[in-house]
């Protein structure tokens, strides 16, 4: 015999992307939180310490100038939230994060070998627009070949990828490692401000290709949102439900790549702040749909960036520690969350 209040309980489940419709209001309502948090952050650093009175025309002036930092830091968030989610789904394991495919040391290598080769004229020469697209080239072409060779032929094996993607990364770090231990010291300072994941990295030149880029390849992932859910019941599920696995699994890496090569080349190696990002999101959103994860994971990843820069740059006026900061915490994080699952 079904209780009434059991009854009652079962209508208001639904087999939508939500539970119920608790389940729904409580989406509604972080979404809003994470909204006011992202848009109070951007529009106080926009308006903290401006001399001139809000909305006057000298004002936005000077807000302007703030502008890029704040686009950069979208940019980061968009590409990082997107991209992680998006590569742990395809992967089914949300532990690992697409950074351990080898962008980040490729990112060193090619920032060290620069001063190497050249000395501090180096990393002049390799900043400009076209060096910038040259560098998401480099990193997107390897990652595919990479995919290419590992996830086609009789022995296709994503495993197998991700552990030759860490032996790759592992190599290239210390291929750099060795070329910095022969720089004068002087060289060696310039470079490692290089090296850390700084929003101050960023050039505004590089905007114009960066954004594009980004919001093309987030905009391809989220018209993908239902084939994902897919994706994450694992490739036989996918596949009886006539889902071609392989082919999106190479499409979804592929538009991952981008993201992470244009976050990467853009700021620098972040690599626990897309990890950090997606698990908050995993635990905010209470559904699997990625329709909802994806704009969650944005939000997040902007207001932990955004509101991290915020605090350090108005409160203990050490703005360049914040990349170290989130990478702590991430890290934290990562172990705590290994630890309570027991495995990779």
């Amino acid at each position: 015999m079904v209780t009434a209040a059991a009854a009652e309980r079962l209508s208001a489940r639904s087999s939508g992307p939500f539970a119920s419709r608790r389940a729904l209001r409580r989406t509604v309502v972080v979404l809003s939180l994470l909204a006011v948090i992202a848009l109070g952050s951007a529009f106080g650093l926009l308006a903290w310490d401006n001399p001139m009175p809000v909305g006057s025309l000298e004002f936005w002036r000077i807000a302007n100038l703030r502008l890029t930092n704040v686009t950069v830091m979208a940019v980061v968030a968009v590409a990082q939230a997107v991209a992680t989610v998006s590569f742990q789904t395809v992967t089914t394991n949300r532990i690992i994060t697409p950074s351990i495919m080898g962008f980040e040391s490729l990112y060193r290598v090619v920032q060290t070998a620069s001063v190497y080769l050249f000395g501090v004229a180096g990393l002049i020469a390799i900043q400009g627009l076209w060096q910038f697209a040259l560098q998401i080239a480099l990193m997107v072409a390897l990652a595919m070949a990479l995919y290419g060779w590992l996830l086609s032929g009789k022995y296709a094996n994503l495993q197998i990828m991700l552990l030759v993607g860490i032996v790759i990364g592992g190599g290239l770090g210390a291929i750099s490692t060795f070329m910095q231990r022969l720089l004068t010291p002087s060289e060696f300072d310039v470079l490692a401000a290089r090296l850390f994941g700084s929003i101050a990295n960023a050039d505004a030149s590089y905007l114009p290709l960066a954004v594009p880029l980004c919001a093309a390849a987030s905009a391809l992932l989220w018209l993908r949102a239902r084939r994902l859910n897919v994706m994450a019941l694992g490739p036989d599920a996918a596949r009886s439900l006539g889902l071609d696995h392989r082919r999106e699994q190479m499409t979804v890496l592929l538009l991952v790549a981008v993201l992470m090569a244009t976050s990467t080349a853009l700021v620098g190696p972040m690599t626990f702040f897309g990890f950090l990002v997606a698990t908050l999101a995993y635990q905010f959103a209470d559904t699997y749909d990625h329709r909802v994860v994806f704009p969650i994971a944005v939000l997040t990843g902007f207001s932990v960036l955004a509101s991290a820069y915020f605090v350090m740059k108005n409160v203990f006026y050490a703005q360049g520690v914040v990349s170290i900061l989130i990478e702590l915490v991430g890290g934290t994080v990562f172990l705590i969350v290994i630890l309570r699952k027991g495995r990779l």
